[in-house]
């Protein structure tokens, strides 16, 4: 992970009807494991009973094959783990789980509910117990309070009573599995068909790795029970605009995946050749910023007509902590994950492609590269619009201050990261990729990082993201 890029916050998958339930989510986990890093955790049903298993660490360091085989049932939900609100302890480790009228219910959630301090408060002034410091905890008491007779019933009256934010939920119980998108549709959930049973998950790329075929995304507001009888589909809320995260065709989906419609590999490529359009510059070589620039940059030397190189190698191997020197070397996080390759960069017009410029830190390390490996010029593309201001639906994300788009102009980006030129993807260019056509207005999308402008009310009286900063500390800012 780079500290200098936006996380988001998790990766969800359920299985229903499979004897093989629990090793599918653990795979699926494993597809997803670039939406959360922090925590993983697997909860499966028998027809009779709950087995749950859950850590602290990557899906390989949580999971074994003994831990796989005491989680019984051919029903499942796993979870991985990014924390946007609470903080980081087994206690907050989902799926998580409750009780309410002698039914047994788990759940996992990916999204931020922005309203959910108040929510809490208002519960906890009434008695309730919280087990959790997550904000998805507050949607148990929702449903523990409706009066409904059905699970279905309970997470629609739940839901309807106040929540606002982004959720994407899955929901395991003896009535089956149940799948939710809220009504904006911000962050994605999609429905796949196994040879014995179904799956939901935040992306494609799971049903690729366990063969289940693709069968459509939920739609914005829709709840889905999956169960002996199939699916079965409900449209219980109002309409609502839909505001899905365009993030997440900028960096956060893999590339492989196909979600709100469309293949993430091929918008990201289009975004490279927007830019190429908006951006041109006389260069001898395109290179990317490894991985996930890889696409836009291949979309940008097309455009341009510009030979692409591979002029900075990623090491793969280098996980979420290391031991460094005591001695300091320069620059040694971003050298340890990055090197340049001298004998392509030497003397060479270089255009550098990345996907998004958060605190700038990582891009001055990297301009500072390129330059000691011989680059005789360093032009650097974005192939998003700058980040003005932080997302509460689900994303980790600095705070304003922190986002130097948001206090500096390009010029004196560029000035900071010592490039030659500098320049990023606009709004519409970004459209005029995601829709294929000339005009570039946004219809489905949320763009508060990029315009401040927020789909969805925020809570007033907090003015951060939902315990998203706590127990951490934020280092290597870049300051005028």
């Amino acid at each position: 992970m780079y500290p200098d890029k936006l996380h988001e916050a998790c990766g969800i998958v359920g299985v229903y009807g499979n004897p093989d339930a629990a090793n599918l989510v653990y795979l699926g986990l494993y597809a997803l494991q670039h939406r959360g890093q922090e925590a993983s955790g697997i909860v499966t049903h028998d027809g009779n009973l709950f087995y749950q298993e859950k850590g602290l660490g990557l899906v390989a360091d949580v999971f074994n094959a003994k831990k796989l085989s005491a989680l019984k049932g051919s029903s499942s939900v796993g979870h991985n783990r990014y924390s946007t609100a609470g903080s980081r302890s087994l206690a907050n480790v989902q799926p998580l789980m409750g009780n309410y009228a002698h039914e047994t219910i788990a759940m996992v959630h990916n999204g931020n509910l922005v309203n959910a301090a108040s929510l809490r408060e208002d519960m906890a002034a009434k008695g309730a117990v919280f087990q959790s410091t997550v904000d998805s905890e507050v949607i148990l008491h929702l449903l523990a309070r409706a009066g409904d007779d059905t699970l279905v019933a309970r997470i629609i009256s739940g839901l309807s009573s106040g929540v606002r934010g982004a959720y994407s939920l899955i929901f395991l119980s003896k009535e089956g599995l149940i799948g939710v998108r809220d009504p904006h549709g911000v962050r994605p959930l999609l429905l796949g068909k196994l040879k014995e049973g179904y799956v939901l998950a935040s992306e494609s790329c799971v049903f690729d790795l366990i063969d289940a075929e693709l069968v459509r995304d939920l739609e914005p507001g829709e709840v889905v029970k999956i169960d002996q009888s199939g699916v079965t589909s409900y449209k219980p809320f109002a309409p609502t605009p839909a505001a899905q995260c365009v993030f997440e065709f900028v960096y956060f989906a893999r590339p492989d995946s196909v979600i709100f419609s469309q293949s993430v590999c091929d918008i990201r490529k289009r975004l490279g050749w927007e830019l190429a359009k908006e951006a041109p510059v006389e260069a001898d070589i395109v290179i990317a910023v490894p991985d996930s620039g890889v696409l836009a940059a291949l979309g940008f030397a097309e455009e341009a007509m510009i030979p692409y190189n591979v002029g900075i190698i990623r090491n793969h191997y280098v996980g979420r902590t290391f031991i460094e020197p005591k001695e300091a070397i320069r620059h040694f996080g971003v050298k340890v994950k990055l090197n340049a390759i001298r004998s392509v960069l030497k003397g060479k017009r270089v255009v550098v492609v990345d996907d998004s410029l958060v605190r700038g830190t990582t891009s001055q390390k990297i301009v500072k590269m390129l330059r000691a490996a011989g680059a005789k010029e360093v032009h650097l593309r974005i192939s998003s619009p700058p980040i003005l201001s932080p997302c509460f639906y689900g994303i980790d994300t600095p705070t304003r201050e922190e986002l130097i788009a948001a206090s500096h102009s390009v010029e004196e980006i560029r000035v900071l990261l010592n490039a030659d030129s500098l320049q990023y993807l606009s709004v519409s260019g970004m459209f005029r990729a995601v829709y294929q056509n000339a005009e570039g207005d946004n219809k489905d999308f949320c763009t508060a990082c990029f315009t401040e402008q927020y789909p969805i009310a925020l809570e007033k009286k907090r003015s951060r993201q939902l315990g998203l900063f706590d127990n951490l500390v934020l280092l290597d800012t870049v300051k005028a």
